[in-house]
Parts: structure tokens; sequence; C-alpha cells
């Protein structure tokens, strides 16, 4: 496998990921009522737990795109 096909795999899983995010975003910033009852059916969770679980899981996944997708492609764009 060579860098460029490494670079070109980390650039698409990034849109990939950040489409998910955005998504992600998308879900719970318009369509929070539905999101939270489809959610309270399996869980008994308040308004703010929901929102702080959600919150924090959008920040965790926020990181773990540009530490696992975006650092390793800027570091093969320098090396090459």
């Amino acid at each position: 496998m060579t860098i460029e096909t490494i670079r070109a795999v980390l650039g698409w899983c990034f849109i990939i990921n950040m489409g998910l995010l955005l998504w992600w975003f998308f879900a719970i910033a318009v369509l929070h009522d539905w999101v939270y009852k489809i959610h309270g059916k399996w869980f008994k969770l308040s308004v703010e737990t929901f929102d702080a679980i959600h919150y924090a899981g959008i920040a965790f996944f926020k990181i773990v795109i540009f530490v696992f997708n975006i650092v390793p492609y800027f570091a093969l764009c320098i090396i090459k």
C-alpha cells in the first residue's frame, strides 16, 4: 500500500466521519424532541441527561475524527 493510497483512505474516512457527525448534530439540533422520544422508550433519561450524553458524544467523536483522520492525513502530507 502506498502513501498516496493511505492518504486517500484517510481523506475519505474524514469526509464520511464528518458526514456522520453533521447528521448526528442535525438530528439533535433539529429533531431533538423526536430523537428524545425514541430514546425515552428505551431508557429513562431526563432531557438534561439526554442532552449531556449527546453533547459529550459529539465532542468525543469530533476529537476522535481529528486524532485518527486529520492528524495522520497531514502527517502523510508533510512527509511526501
